[in-house]
C-alpha cells in the first residue's frame, strides 16, 4: 500500500503482486481508495473510491456497513481522507481494526489494513499527521508506504 503524495501522485494498492489501483490504471481518487479481498481466498471482491473533502460520506457508509465477516479491507489516502468522515464511519473502520482513524483529520496520509470481525487491533496501520512544521510537501506531509503479509483466515467448516 502507498498513499497519495499531496493531491498530485495517486496512491496504489498491490495484492499478491497484482496491482489493483493507481494512477496508471486511472482508478484512484481523492479521499478514500478502498479495496475489498475475500479474507479467505485472497480473491478481488470490488475497488471502490470515496471523496471526503466534497462528496457524500453516505456512499462510504453504504459501502462499509454490509461487509461480510472475514472480508479484508485496504485503505490508501490520497489528498483529504477525513474532511467528510463522521462519527459512525470512523466506528465502522474501528470495528476493522483501526487505531488512527479517531485522529484522521484533514489531508493527514493514511495506509490501512483491516477485516471484518478482527478481534484486535490491526497491526497494518500507518498515519502521518498534516502539520505544518513537518510537511514534505507544501501542506501536505509524505507519502506512506507499507507492506506484509496479511494472514487469510482458514474457511468456515460446515
Amino acid at each position: 500500500l502507498v498513499s497519495g503524495a499531496a493531491n498530485v501522485i495517486g496512491p496504489k494498492i498491490c495484492l499478491e503482486d497484482k496491482m489493483l489501483i493507481s494512477s496508471v490504471k486511472d482508478n484512484v481518487g481523492r479521499g478514500l481508495n478502498i479495496v475489498l479481498a475475500n479474507g479467505v481466498t485472497g480473491e478481488l471482491l470490488e475497488t471502490k473510491t470515496f471523496d471526503m473533502w466534497a462528496g457524500d460520506v453516505t456512499d462510504l457508509l453504504k459501502f462499509l456497513r454490509p461487509l461480510h465477516e472475514g472480508t479484508l479491507v485496504f485503505v490508501a489516502s490520497f489528498d483529504d481522507p477525513a474532511t467528510k468522515l463522521n462519527d459512525e464511519a470512523r466506528k465502522l473502520f474501528e470495528e476493522l481494526g483501526s487505531t488512527a482513524v479517531k485522529e484522521l483529520a484533514f489531508r493527514d496520509s493514511w495506509v490501512f489494513v483491516g477485516a471484518k470481525g478482527i478481534e484486535n487491533k490491526s497491526p497494518f496501520e500507518q498515519r502521518m499527521k498534516n502539520s505544518k512544521n513537518s510537511n514534505k510537501y507544501e501542506g501536505w506531509p509524505e507519502s506512506l508506504e507499507m507492506d506484509g503479509c496479511i494472514p487469510l483466515r482458514p474457511p468456515l467448516e460446515s
